[in-house]
């Protein structure tokens, strides 16, 4: 599904963000990539997204070299990935619903079949009664669980999430962690950036850890 081969990423004018790093991913795994700030966390993620292209080495997503695709055939790749960052990036002049259904825009899916996947989406995170409320409006557990709804959309196989409950606190964050468990449980492959420790116990779950941009330990799932 996703594999990473002696992956360097060189930003201009910056030391090597990440250095020779090599792992795989399965579909349906549950990934961890752990590591101190600016570590490469968000790095591997955004090359996993295709966000970014790595300066050598190759990243294989589903068997495809995205350093070779076109830049035409960037924005099909990216429809496999649901993207959860950071800061959200939500719309703040769009209400919920509108936030959502961006995705599908984008996409060309529109009408009833549009309005029906974004409830859905909606319902899934518990935001469904909230579809009229402006992002402004909801708390930061409601913001993110909104950003996840977005990413989710599109039906994606792969979801990959930046630090999805760094400024969030514990009941929140065990929320926003039960979300990703019910995507992973139906076959998501989940990656997940996380400084917390908060689900890093899951017996699912494999880790990832850079240590100044070099992956310095691959855990296995616990038995």
């Amino acid at each position: 599904m996703i594999q990473f081969d002696q992956v360097t990423k060189r930003y201009p004018g910056s030391d090597e963000a990440l250095k020779n790093v090599s792992f795989s991913i399965d579909a349906g795994e549950w990934v961890f990539v752990t590591g101190h700030s600016g570590a490469g966390k968000s790095t591997l993620l955004k090359l996993t997204a295709a966000i970014e292209r790595p300066t050598s080495g190759t990243v294989l997503i589903a068997n495809q070299n995205i350093s070779k695709l076109k830049s035409s055939a960037i924005p099909f790749m990216r429809r496999r990935f649901g993207v959860v960052f950071q800061d959200h990036k939500l719309l703040y002049d769009r209400n919920c619903f509108e936030n959502v259904i961006l995705p599908l825009r984008i996409n060309g899916v529109a009408g009833a079949e549009a309005s029906k996947r974004v409830r859905a989406a909606l319902d899934k995170v518990g935001l469904l009664h909230k579809e009229k409320a402006m992002p402004i409006t909801l708390s930061g557990g409601e913001q993110q669980r909104l950003a996840i709804a977005r990413a989710v959309v599109s039906r994606p196989s792969i979801l990959i999430a930046d630090e999805p409950t760094g400024n969030l606190d514990a009941s929140y964050a065990a929320d926003i962690m039960g979300i990703f468990q019910a995507f992973n449980q139906v076959g998501v492959t989940v990656v997940m950036a996380t400084h917390d420790a908060l689900g890093l116990s899951a017996s699912h779950s494999r880790v990832l850890h850079l240590n100044h941009g070099q992956l310095s330990q691959s855990e296995s799932p616990m038995s």
